[in-house]
């Protein structure tokens, strides 16, 4: 599979489901029906839910076999996900997203990942700190003219961006956006390439703490309850293996809660966060527990619920800065019917 970095990241095997079955865990027909899912991920706590829905059981429980496919960039997994060589997908609905659909590639939202809920936003504007100790940088209006650090063009955060921009009469041909990888932002920012960024934790933490930047604010505070990533299914998989489609829907919703549990003051400092913690630092190359704690965190939709606002906002931005490639209607991309389904079965969530 082509621009794949690894494979088998993760399975639930049926060696493994047999053993969950002696320990009463699941019921012997579940433990020799188990169905394979590939589910493309990118190693990183954007997938939490999957990564939760694993270890906790909830896909062995569905009876699935979870095989976890790592990809180095959300655009890399479109065509497998076209071809059905991949099932599952977290991933942003990005430019690349919509200009696949419009191409006739086969792929749909099945429902919201990580959102920034107030309080838990986990996109963060950073300003090297020598702008904001020379003064030439004061308040949001200050960007204009600088070079900002972006992961991409037509990206969720260039939509991100500019709705920050507009909080203070400025728009995105403003700044001077500057496309690298979210691992390179902070290096850019050291050595001056760029002025300021848009990124994610543990960068936005370690930027702070060696004193290149300063934490200006979190997305959530001017885009509030937008989505950041979602659950995207291959249209292969939602009409010809429907009933396992809903089954991992369900698993998937029951991680989202637990997750959710996990929450508090802004942070993984809830009853369940020491258990995410421990599965997070199994799968992804951060393995401080203390920097969990502190750092910036995503928020979450425990019913799953697309925010329809913000995936209009951020294609209509696409499309004005030219990044829609074809004719697609935003309704041929989303397809919620699993996410429904599995909801009329668990129930709407009860925040404790």
């Amino acid at each position: 599979m082509e621009n794949v970095k690894a494979s088998g990241l993760f399975s639930i095997n049926r060696r493994a489901m047999m053993a969950m079955t002696a320990a009463g865990v699941l019921t012997p027909r579940t433990a020799l029906a188990a169905d394979k899912v590939n589910i493309a991920i990118s190693n990183s706590t954007g997938d939490f839910a999957i990564l939760v829905a694993l270890k906790k059981g909830y896909f062995a429980e569905e009876g699935i076999e979870a095989n976890g496919v790592v990809f180095d960039s959300g655009g890399k997994m479109i065509a497998p996900l076209g071809s059905g060589e991949i099932d599952v997908a977290t991933g942003s609905a990005s430019a690349t997203l919509f200009n696949a659909v419009a191409r006739g590639i086969k792929i749909q939202i099945a429902c919201g990942n990580g959102n920034a809920r107030p309080g838990y936003g986990h996109q963060v504007l950073i300003v090297r700190k020598q702008h904001v100790d020379s003064g030439r940088y004061k308040t949001l209006a200050d960007l204009k003219g600088m070079k900002v650090a972006l992961p991409g063009p037509g990206t969720g955060a260039t939509s991100t961006i500019n709705q920050g921009l507009k909080t203070v009469g400025l728009s995105f041909k403003d700044i001077e956006p500057t496309y690298l990888a979210y691992p390179q932002h902070v290096t850019a920012m050291a050595n001056g390439a760029v002025d300021a960024g848009l990124t994610t934790e543990p960068a936005a933490t370690y930027a702070v703490e060696q004193k290149i930047a300063v934490k200006i604010m979190t997305n959530d505070q001017y885009y509030p309850n937008s989505d950041a990533t979602h659950i995207i299914y291959s249209s292969h998989f939602a009409e010809k293996r429907p009933e396992v489609a809903k089954r991992f829907m369900r698993a998937f919703i029951k991680a989202m809660r637990f997750y959710d549990g996990a929450l508090a003051d802004g942070g993984l400092k809830g009853p369940n966060s020491d258990e995410v913690i421990k599965i997070l630092m199994e799968f992804t190359d951060l393995k401080n527990p203390t920097l969990y704690k502190t750092m910036h965190t995503q928020g979450s939709n425990p019913d799953a619920r697309l925010n329809w606002d913000s995936l209009r906002t951020d294609f209509e931005f696409f499309k004005t800065q030219g990044w829609i490639e074809g004719q697609v209607d935003i309704n041929q991309t989303v397809n919620t019917s699993f996410a429904d389904a599995a909801l009329k079965e668990l129930g709407p969530y009860v925040r404790k």
